[in-house]
């Protein structure tokens, strides 16, 4: 029976393997690409064989996953041949005996290269204590620097491992979800990859926020009726003059993601109800003259400006100046007969495939079908270039190294001119320093301000879309520590980094030096026993700071430190009965509820368990102060360096930074707290000043809630008061019903959590 029941079960492997690929090979066929079936064909059934007997977490076979990354590499990016054998062969050389060589063997050296950069390494550049997700990281960089599609294909891997993620354990659910939100979304939004970005964004927050996610998700559904109506009145007008022009064109509604909706709640501290934006509306024409599209998008700008009036400080002109990831379209806000602001936008079906598909969808508009990449994407070339500079020079820490490349990542943009007038696209928020080092390395270094529109200006002025700019140098000048605080671009801070490393190479090296003649002269072996025993005794911890010190002068040696490596010190000190500060050293006096040892975590210890935090154990964990969580709070793991457990809300940027670089270390944290403990939570709130105003705050506080308020901060100007009120709750879910409250009392605008 049980044979019998396994050639069923290989029968039904079978007819899902095939139809899944058939699905692929029809995807190809119908696209634009040179028809290479036998190819593909080839490298299906060479993963299919490697792979044989292996099944996913999910239960079905491992195959289905290669094809699922081909099918999303085909289809929803629309690239070619070559790529879909890569991702039909991505898993082989990690999880088989196969290696690149016999892949560059069968399939080719091309292949093989986008394999390799596609395959995990182990070791690392780092060192040792590394992560080892920054290293894969890197290398898969390394390797995109010379072919785009191997981030293109790691970005479909990263999509289809999201959609699958119910079979995962918690744990590796943030780790894989934060890693998505914090590197992978914003590579696939730099490439221009709108559509996957929105999807990537939308899964990592419904497995790291499931009920803020079915919370809105659920909104949404509610009131999807009066969204169709409001869509309908709105375009009705608009179609009717679009007909008339004789355009040939599609109106789509565009709602608002569950993320982005829950990322401006959070961070404009509003609730559903109160964002506008929800709906916007999308006209997609097909040209009569591909080269008049530009054109035709005023044109029907125009045309609907007549009809409803536009908001003058919203018009967005992607079409003259694209985005750096390729994005064109003109966007308007135009107020509704119903008294709605609604953005619309214009863009012709070539700019639509290109906002949703990004580089990948301008191949299928040059001449003659592209199956190789093509290098002359003027600004992804500049972006890889920028990113080739920042490998050049690694990071000695993983999350320094991580950091750079993030940084580099969003494509918010300004266009900012030279003096002769030459355009250069710059990420918002820069500084006339960032663009100083985005021309050369030696005239950021050499920066001593700037002119912008002919007004000199200091190295942290931050610069306007539109902005002339003049760099001013000194052969004087030289990098500075604070400038890190004031750059914001990735090849600034890397190349600042890199000088200062190796002003303090030099400094260290002086104060080693220095050390060492001193050592000599006072009779003792020069050795890094003595230099660490010196450190030690000058309170540092790192050699190298202490070697730093002694180079800068902070610190001088003298009697003391040669008492100290002959132990006289020491002997002093037991003689007179005085120690040395150390905090937590000494009589303690005695607590009726003694605090517990922190927990250690155990080497063999089953990480996709979740720990429960009770109040019989809550002090065995550290609460650490970069989120302050509480009970009720979406919470994580981290297992810190000497094996204690940090807790962080899932949603704090430090622990954005911890699930993409330390992912193995991520625990999952349940709450088991039965409101006998309090914590502190602090609001913020602002408002019109009035009579008996306070009154009313604290009422609701303390007698309606029954809360106990431990800090209140109110002041007052011009009539407009602003103030935080710090809390004594038991949970999340006190807070919540506070602020809640406290929105019923009139002219009290706007309530906010401070973290």
């Amino acid at each position: 029976m049980a044979e019998e029941e396994l050639i069923q079960q290989e029968e039904a492997d079978d007819k899902l393997i095939n139809e899944a690929f058939q699905t692929l090979l029809d995807s190809y066929l119908s696209s634009r690409h040179r028809k290479k079936v036998d190819l593909i064909t080839k490298a299906f059934n060479f993963a299919r064989q490697a792979h044989k007997g292996v099944r996913r977490l999910s239960g079905e076979p491992y195959i289905m996953h290669p094809i699922a990354v081909a099918q999303i590499a085909c289809a929803e990016i629309g690239l070619g041949s070559t790529s879909i054998c890569s991702a039909l062969l991505h898993d082989v050389v990690e999880d088989t005996d196969y290696t690149v060589e016999d892949i560059e063997n069968i399939f080719g050296a091309k292949i093989a290269q986008i394999v390799d950069g596609l395959t995990k390494i182990s070791g690392g550049i780092f060192g040792e204590q590394a992560s080892a997700q920054a290293e894969n990281f890197k290398k898969l960089l390394l390797t995109m620097s010379d072919d785009i599609r191997v981030i293109l294909i790691k970005i479909c891997d990263r999509l289809h491992n999201m959609r699958t993620l119910d079979s995962q354990p918690a744990n590796k659910q943030y780790k894989i979800a934060g890693e998505t939100l914090y590197i992978y979304a914003p590579l696939a939004n730099r490439l221009g990859l709108n559509k996957i970005k929105s999807e990537l964004e939308n899964l990592s927050f419904k497995f790291e926020h499931p009920d803020e996610y079915a919370a809105i998700q659920s909104k949404l559904r509610s009131t999807q009726v009066s969204r169709d109506e409001l869509f309908e009145q709105f375009t009705n007008p608009i179609e009717a003059s679009l007909q008339k022009m004789g355009i040939k064109y599609e109106i789509k509604e565009r709602v608002k993601t569950p993320y982005s909706i829950w990322n401006k709640m959070q961070n404009k501290h509003v609730s559903f109800e109160e964002i506008y934006d929800i709906l916007a509306v999308r006209i997609i024409f097909t040209p009569n003259n591909r080269e008049d599209e530009v054109n035709e998008c005023f044109k029907i700008y125009v045309a609907i400006s007549k009809i409803y009036k536009s908001h003058p400080d919203r018009l967005r002109d992607w079409l003259s100046h694209p985005k750096a990831n390729g994005y064109q379209a003109l966007h308007v806000t135009l107020m509704s007969k119903q008294g709605r602001w609604i953005e619309v936008q214009i863009r012709s079906d070539r700019m639509n495939e290109v906002a949703e598909q990004g580089f990948a969808a301008h191949w299928k508009y040059k001449d003659g079908i592209e199956e190789e990449y093509t290098e002359d994407e003027t600004e992804l070339n500049e972006w890889l270039r920028t990113i080739k500079e920042i490998l050049d020079d690694p990071q000695p820490d993983a999350m320094d190294f991580l950091d750079t490349i993030k940084l580099n990542l969003f494509a918010s943009e300004i266009f900012v001119f030279t003096p002769k007038g030459e355009i250069r696209t710059m990420p918002a928020g820069c500084t006339a320093l960032d663009f100083a080092f985005s021309i050369h390395t030696f005239l950021g270094s050499h920066c001593i301000g700037a002119k912008v529109n002919h007004k000199l200006v200091p190295l942290s002025h931050k610069l306007q879309s539109g902005d002339q700019v003049e760099i001013l140098t000194s052969k004087s000048q030289h990098a500075n520590p604070s400038w890190i605080n004031f750059v914001s671009t990735a090849k600034a801070k890397a190349k600042i980094q890199a000088i200062l490393r190796r002003d303090n190479r030099e400094i260290q090296h002086s104060g080693e030096e220095f050390l060492n003649a001193f050592l000599q002269k006072n009779g003792f072996e020069p050795s890094m026993a003595l230099a660490d025993k010196l450190a030690e005794f000058h309170d540092y911890s790192k050699r190298n700071e202490f070697f730093q010190a002694l180079g800068e002068k902070i610190v001088l040696l003298g009697e003391k430190d040669v008492d100290e490596l002959n132990g006289k010190n020491q002997e002093e000190e037991q003689n007179s009965g005085w120690r040395k500060f150390v905090p937590f050293v000494g009589k303690k006096k005695k607590e009726e509820h003694p605090k517990q040892e922190l927990f250690v975590v155990p080497e063999k210890f089953n990480r996709k368990k979740p720990i429960f935090i009770s109040e019989e154990n809550i002090n065995q964990y550290k609460f650490v102060g970069c989120c302050h969580p509480i009970p009720g709070d979406d919470a994580l793991g981290y297992i810190n360096n000497k094996n204690q457990v940090e807790i962080h809300k899932r949603a704090c940027p430090v622990a954005a930074k911890l699930k993409s670089g330390f992912g193995n270390r991520i625990l999952d944290i349940k709450w088991d707290m039965h409101k006998i403990l309090y914590f502190n939570a602090t609001i913020r709130i602002s408002g019109i000043d009035r009579l008996g105003m306070l009154n009313e705050i604290t009422q609701v506080i303390s007698s309606q809630m029954n809360v106990n308020i431990h800090k209140l901060t109110i002041t007052s100007e011009e009539g407009i008061f602003d103030g935080s009120i710090e809390l004594r709750v038991h949970d999340r879910d006190n807070v919540r019903a506070i602020m809640h409250n406290l929105k019923a009392i009139p002219d009290l605008k706007e309530i906010s959590e401070i973290m």
